[in-house]
């Protein structure tokens, strides 16, 4: 889920702050989602899934 947040969210040329307001989570929280020093709830998973219109398969286990 790492890499494939970072690659979405810099396809859409966003920072992590732009994202962080998007989904209103801290930007300290898409940092520590982007390089796995944290791992996001269900609910947040969703949002990011839904924000970037892909499936939480596809999010979470497609490297």
């Amino acid at each position: 889920m790492t890499i494939m947040l970072k690659n979405l969210r810099k396809g859409r040329r966003m920072t992590q702050q732009n994202l962080a307001k998007a989904l209103h989570i801290s930007q300290t929280s898409v940092s520590k989602y982007e390089t796995g020093g944290a791992f996001p709830d269900l609910e947040t998973l969703v949002k990011m899934a839904d924000f970037f219109g892909v499936s939480l398969d596809e999010f979470i286990v497609r490297e």
